[in-house]
């Protein structure tokens, strides 16, 4: 037990420490979506020129501090945290909980990828359940930490990504 508490206190610590990351992810995605209309302009000015297309898009989205990559630094950042537990949990934890502890993290990884899914539109709502098999196959340590690390998206996602009329910009 004071493993899964080990692990959990890591995982949370981590997602505490990668939250100005995710913030930053937060602020490009409004700032992309606030540059819609001026992108919907560059395509149909440079429609018949992809090169130009794509460093006017570019040169846009950076003036304007919202970069694509911004997007995937907090899940970069979070590799080497997931590899170290899952290499303890592999090498050094005896972690076991037996089947009522990959039903339970199996339910609570579906619910969260409910959760996660209700924002996203199209194939995108899809995405949240690809946890489950993770979850599923990974060592009890790898799988409480992607269950703990989903749970911490849940969060960030319900404080965040509230739409703007509500006073976070």
């Amino acid at each position: 037990m004071s493993t899964f508490l080990a692990i959990i206190l890591l995982t949370v610590a981590v997602r505490l420490f990668l939250s100005p990351l995710t913030y930053l992810q937060v602020r490009a995605e409004r700032r992309r979506a606030a540059l819609a209309p001026q992108l919907d302009d560059l395509r149909a000015k440079h429609r018949d020129d992809p090169l130009r297309l794509a460093a006017e898009t570019l040169a846009l989205q950076r003036q304007a501090g919202a970069g694509p990559l911004v997007s995937l630094l907090p899940a970069l950042t979070q590799i080497p945290f997931f590899m170290l537990v899952f290499h303890l949990a592999t090498t050094h934890l005896a972690v076991s909980g037996g089947l009522g502890l990959v039903v339970l993290l199996a339910g609570l990884a579906v619910g969260l990828a409910w959760w996660n899914s209700r924002r996203l539109t199209g194939w995108l709502r899809v995405l949240p359940f690809l946890t489950l098999p993770a979850v599923v196959y990974l060592p009890a340590a790898g799988a409480i930490y992607v269950v703990t690390s989903t749970a911490w998206t849940a969060l960030e996602n319900a404080v965040w990504r509230r739409p703007a009329t509500q006073g976070n910009r």
